[in-house]
């Protein structure tokens, strides 16, 4: 199982551990197109303050992130899943997985990034600030600017199981799964039941989405759930106590889409 998840805008500190090594990330198909994003993000936030909080759309509160940028290659590093904070990562609680949980994670997480392309959870990183809705001047919109080197290895990091998508959309746009790989491919939706006057209203949650998401990760490497594909999820996560309703794909080389459904959003 191959779980894609989104990175938080908030990062922890950079860590006390050794500089960057790009070489020792994974994916090293990504190293050129990851070369590049960092010459141009350091040399940006290094001549141009104030330019560089216009392309990173920060706030004037955000401006100590541009100084953040400029270290990259000599800051401290730590896991990419302590550096990742926010209300996805907060539920996952990658620090409290028993051992087992926690070796699974590190094979089976993925985090994709403006400025790494993806790494996984174990992969040792500097706090950095550049989402990949950002547009660089020189590389253009990092979304699109993904979407070779990523088509590139993603096949090859899916494998033959389930790839179970929960990033959100300006991160699906770098990559989506095509053909056989999108077959095998579930894409989550969490929506909020409630009863008014006596109806079952659902609705799109945003800020409670992320941590669904996060208590679901948690709950399948806890469990030692392997779903060989998407229909095999579903009975996984019914397990797990979810509500989840499903829909396969209408033809072929199309994703799976399921829902999990929640009366409680906390």
């Amino acid at each position: 199982m191959l779980v894609l998840l989104p990175p938080s805008e908030g990062k922890a500190a950079s860590g006390r551990g050794a500089p960057l090594k790009p070489e020792a990330l994974s994916l090293p198909g990504l190293a050129s197109a990851r070369a590049a994003v960092l010459d141009e993000l350091v040399e940006l936030c290094a001549a141009d303050e104030e330019k560089a909080r216009t392309v990173l759309g920060l706030s004037e509160g955000l401006r100590g992130e541009i100084a953040k940028n400029v270290e990259l290659r000599t800051a401290g590093t730590r896991p990419a899943g302590e550096i990742y904070t926010g209300v996805l990562y907060d539920a996952l609680d990658l620090a409290s997985l028993d051992t087992a949980a926690k070796r699974r994670a590190g094979k089976s997480l993925l985090v994709f990034s403006g400025l790494w392309g993806a790494v996984r959870v174990g992969d040792r990183i500097p706090s950095y600030r550049c989402s990949m809705g950002v547009k660089l001047p020189g590389l253009g919109a990092l979304g699109a600017y993904w979407r070779g080197p990523l088509a590139e290895v993603m096949p090859e990091a899916a494998g033959d199981g389930l790839v179970l998508d929960l990033r959100s959309s300006a991160y699906t746009a770098a990559w989506k799964p095509k053909g056989e790989v999108a077959e095998r491919t579930a894409n989550v939706r969490v929506l909020h039941s409630q009863l008014v006057d006596g109806v079952e209203k659902r609705s799109v949650v945003s800020h409670f989405n992320k941590a669904t998401k996060g208590r679901l990760v948690r709950d399948l490497l806890m469990a030692g759930a392997r779903p060989e594909g998407p229909a095999e999820l579903v009975e996984a996560l019914r397990d797990l106590g979810y509500l989840v309703e499903a829909e396969a794909p209408g033809r072929a080389g199309r994703p799976w889409s399921l829902d999990v459904v929640v009366t409680e959003i906390h």
